[in-house]
């Protein structure tokens, strides 16, 4: 371990390099759009370009186990997302920790999640979608963006509401998974906002419903599942900013200050909005209970779905 000084002398002279920003999810999506959003802002305060670098697969395991054993010097950081807690327990061997192989920094933006259908389905409402599920029991199927993504746990929950069943195909991510409802290769699915709503808005896409407490603002016409008479199933997205475990600590606190005033930069703010994410800056220690939180919220999950780890 760094000496209390050395840690001090490494800070001063950090960052004096390019830093690179592991996004553990395909080029395109909206985790990935977001962090380009913040990167270049914040290198802007730090004076060294930050480098995306998009890792994508086994739901963002590939990415997070990549940055657990990185160097904890500063140079490397992870979009850490709902995924990366949630695979604590999809997952029998992801590879990492989330709590023990992290130094979590903060919580970034939230982001709602929509059920979603390709208008030329004929399906026109929730409730023509459970009732078509309910008249070919087994026959309907719907893409994720990965076991243990937000794209899967909603619809699982949603499934285990309506009472009804549907098959899951799993693609890569959020923007192969809105490729394939666009494409009428699954029936339906659940993306975050983010990423399907340039979609809904183009009409390339029917959002059907809100998996969240309460209506989006950029399509206030568009009801909760919980208005619709589904209880239980609300989820938003998350994403934040972690760092290998043992980053020193002054590190990590001028990381989490530069991050703080560049969400409160309007800019920032502005298309951080835009794509359809809401700024919501965390602390270190509220950080923490997210995660435990969607770790707690996937076990229940699950055993009401009977989804066993991979």
């Amino acid at each position: 371990m760094l000496s209390l000084a050395h840690a001090v002398r490494a800070a001063d002279q950090w960052p004096s390099r390019p830093i690179k920003w592991v996004v553990p999810y395909l080029a395109g999506t909206g985790p990935d759009t977001g962090a380009r959003i913040l990167a270049e802002a914040v290198g802007r305060l730090l004076g060294q370009p930050i480098i995306i670098e998009n890792k994508g697969g086994a739901a963002g395991n590939i990415g997070a186990r990549q940055v657990a054993h990185a160097a904890p010097d500063g140079y490397t950081w992870l979009y850490s997302a709902a995924p990366m807690a949630a695979n604590m327990l999809m997952y029998r061997s992801p590879g990492y920790d989330a709590m023990k192989d992290f130094r979590h920094v903060m919580r970034l933006t939230t982001s709602d999640v929509l059920l979603v259908v390709n208008p030329a389905s004929g399906i026109e409402t929730l409730q023509d979608l459970v009732a078509r599920a309910r008249a070919h029991p087994g026959k309907l199927d719907y893409a994720s963006g990965g076991v243990g993504t937000p794209s899967h746990l909603g619809v699982e929950l949603f499934l285990n509401a309506a009472g009804i069943s549907a098959t899951h195909v799993p693609y890569k991510g959020a923007s192969e998974l809105v490729n394939a409802v666009l494409g009428s290769q699954v029936s339906f699915g659940m993306p975050i906002f983010a990423v399907a709503y340039p979609h809904v808005k183009g009409g390339k896409l029917k959002a059907l419903g809100v998996a969240g407490a309460r209506r989006n603002a950029n399509l206030p016409d568009v009801p909760t599942l919980a208005e619709q008479g589904l209880q239980g199933v609300e989820l938003t997205s998350w994403g934040g900013l972690s760092l290998p475990a043992g980053t020193p600590d002054p590190i990590a606190s001028r990381i989490y200050e530069v991050f703080s005033r560049t969400l409160k930069d309007p800019r920032v703010i502005a298309s951080l909005t835009e794509l359809g994410s809401q700024v919501s800056p965390s602390t270190r220690d509220d950080y923490l209970q997210v995660i435990r939180h969607e770790i707690d919220s996937t076990g229940r999950m699950m055993k009401s779905a009977n989804i066993q780890p991979m």
